[in-house]
């Protein structure tokens, strides 16, 4: 297969999705007024709760057997890879660029967390439609494929939910924090001033110099403020007792809500189906007598990459309108990472697990965890600058640079992973 050949097929699904992209972008200005705030919000529900899980159970539940799953078992772990030379190369970017405290999280999640489900989605079924792809019969090549994104989109969303949600609601509290610690400031110099003229006032009383410095009424007082325990020794915690400890802290602030996502939870229901032989047949097949749940299944999965795709488009106009001072330097280590050291670091690990026969001899397959190391950064993380109210309009600037020049850099990557796969 030609290089040529490799670029043409690697360009048609990049152009794909810039040119859906570019439709939510124009519907969502205002002269138009159709993909406004409220219908994004709106959209972006029903394909959270509705078509993306579809999507996710209707791909799993056809594809997913026990041999499946035994060839599968390193995509769970690439994709934790990901997320760890990603935080890695993050905090070398917050070193190097002074990133503020409160878009330090954020940062790391830039280059953490990429779109893994929703552009492999869109990538892999118009990779396996082309003439020149490499993955053979178009329709096995994307049954298959879209297995693969549906089982990236859910692991996905457990790490990001259950990391990077985390890293900046940190980074966030961090902010607020500094925030306090200012208006406290402001309020003891204020106190100060008022105790220094009250005392100027009293210092002018003649029973001001008659008074001891400590009654007996303050010295209860006192005892009162302090803790009784202050002054006592306090029996040794048990090794078992903090690690406990520890954990009901970490679940108290950890969203499980959101960790379950309906993705995630749809991904769950698809391991069941095709695992569980009785109710495989009970479901999947031309001859089921409950094939209706599977084809209603995938008849609203349909509609989750144009839905997705759109919305996207939306939500990169923040960043075409401005409104926010992030440095370029920050902007420029992200890029760097998602686009330059991450695809470098992939092509090493998942070359180096081919050679060692971890990683099974399935051209697609390969191909997917490779173009995990090269996607722009994942949509939601817009969603959790908004939760806490932090780096909110710097996200949109990030995202809108990212994703401009994930048409170049997707397609070069693409080109070579396509080159070294077949």
């Amino acid at each position: 297969m030609g290089l040529v050949d490799l670029f043409i097929a690697s360009t048609i699904p990049v152009l794909k999705v810039l040119l859906v992209t570019g439709l939510g972008s124009y519907l969502a200005f205002d002269h138009v007024g159709i993909l406004g705030d409220d219908a994004r919000k709106h959209l972006n529900n029903i394909t959270f709760f509705v078509f993306s899980p579809a999507l996710v159970y209707s791909n799993l539940a056809k594809t997913i057997t026990y041999d499946s799953m035994a060839k599968l078992w390193f995509m769970p772990l690439n994709i934790l890879i990901t997320f760890i030379v990603g935080s890695v190369l993050g905090w070398v970017v917050i070193q190097i660029t002074r990133a503020p405290s409160h878009l330090r999280g954020l940062i790391i999640g830039c280059c953490a967390a990429g779109n893994l489900g929703n552009l492999l989605l869109i990538i892999i079924p118009a990779v396996c439609k082309e003439k020149g792809s490499p993955f053979g019969d178009p329709d096995v090549c994307q049954t298959y494929g879209m297995s693969y994104a549906s089982l990236s989109m859910a692991i996905g969303a457990i790490y990001l939910w259950s990391y990077v949600y985390n890293i900046v609601r940190v980074s966030s509290s961090s902010r607020s924090k500094d925030v306090e610690i200012i208006n406290d400031s402001y309020v003891s110099n204020n106190n100060n001033n008022n105790n220094n003229n009250k005392s100027s006032i009293e210092s002018l009383s003649p029973s001001s110099t008659t008074e001891p410095l400590l009654s007996s009424t303050q010295d209860h007082e006192i005892g009162l403020i302090l803790p009784q325990d202050t002054f006592q020794h306090k029996p040794p915690v048990s090794l078992s007792d903090r690690i406990k400890q520890r954990l009901e802290m970490l679940l108290n602030k950890m969203n499980l809500k959101k960790l379950f996502s309906p993705s995630t939870t749809a991904a769950i229901a698809g391991f069941v189906v095709g695992l569980v032989p009785l109710i495989r047949k009970l479901i999947i097949g031309d001859e089921a007598p409950l094939r209706v749940l599977q084809d209603t299944a995938l008849l609203l999965g349909d509609g989750a990459i144009p839905a997705v795709t759109l919305v996207m488009g939306g939500n990169l106009l923040k960043g075409l309108k401005g409104g926010s001072e992030i440095r370029k330097s920050i902007i420029f280590g992200i890029v760097f990472v998602r686009y330059v050291a991450m695809p470098l670091i992939g092509i090493v690990i998942v070359q180096g697990a081919i050679r060692f026969g971890i990683v099974h001899d399935n051209p697609l397959y390969q191909f997917v965890l490779l173009l995990q190391f090269a996607l722009p950064p994942a949509m939601n993380i817009g969603t959790i600058t908004q939760l806490f109210g932090a780096g909110e309009s710097e996200c949109s600037v990030i995202m809108l640079w990212c994703y401009l020049l994930a048409s170049v850099a997707l397609t070069v990557w693409s080109t070579l992973f396509l080159w070294l796969v077949s």
